[in-house]
């Protein structure tokens, strides 16, 4: 579905005008706007049913989404927090195309709201946002490949009092300590370096304190080794 600017800005508009008609103790089920995105998102998803490939899935999400893009902005401006599952679909489908910064948007907005993921989910918002991103994260990692740090600081600080597994939520931890231990070190070690390193064994031993086995024991032996080889220079200077 391909809108043009103008078509895209009264979306937006009417979108935003009755998300903040609709009260937050029902749904927005009824609004146009909302079950016109509805019976497009039914469209789309049988589009993605008839599709096996996980890569090629992704490929369509990113083509689909743009369409809803107008419809999300509207509610995230002007919504008073009904719920609303085009906006945590979406929210799922920013992560599986790994735009985070979008899904960080709307997932401020859903646990703000404390909207609930679409039946098909097991895990609550909080935990889906963490474990989803930490995984990400960690599999970067093994690949040898970057990861914003800033993203996965935005949702610890986003996630911090939501309610969800030890090992989810040491799961994240595991990904924080893995990436600023991962952070670029001088030469010669430095209070920068310092600073990630201790910020990477709190992360660390947080992780193990709450799953054991999450696998961050030899990193964490890492980091120690780093701090030590720190303190003796420091001492020596």
């Amino acid at each position: 579905m391909n809108l043009t600017p103008a078509q895209r800005n009264q979306l937006r508009k009417r979108a935003a005008i009755e998300a903040a008609a609709a009260s937050p103790a029902i749904s927005m089920e009824g609004a146009t706007t909302y079950e016109l995105q509805l019976g497009q998102l039914a469209q789309d998803r049988l589009r993605l049913k008839n599709i096996q490939g996980t890569e090629s899935k992704v490929e369509l999400k990113k083509q689909l989404l743009p369409a809803y893009l107008p419809y999300v902005q509207g509610v995230l401006a002007a919504g008073n927090g009904a719920q609303d599952e085009v906006l945590t679909t979406m929210m799922t489908w920013h992560i599986d195309i790994a735009d985070y910064t979008g899904a960080i948007e709307i997932a401020a907005y859903v646990l703000k709201h404390k909207l609930v993921m679409p039946d098909r989910f097991a895990r609550t918002t909080g935990c889906f946002i963490a474990e989803e991103v930490a995984t990400a994260a960690l599999n970067a990692n093994k690949l040898g490949h970057s990861f914003s740090l800033e993203t996965l600081v935005s949702v610890e600080q986003l996630t911090a009092t939501e309610d969800m597994p030890d090992q989810a939520r040491a799961k994240l931890h595991l990904a924080l300590g893995k990436q600023y231990a991962g952070l670029p070190v001088d030469d010669k070690p430095a209070e920068t370096d310092f600073d990630n390193f201790y910020t990477a064994k709190q992360h660390l031993t947080r992780a193990i304190e709450l799953h054991a086995n999450c696998g961050g024991k030899k990193d964490l032996e890492r980091v120690d080794r780093y701090l030590k080889k720190y303190a003796a220079q420091q001492n020596a200077s």
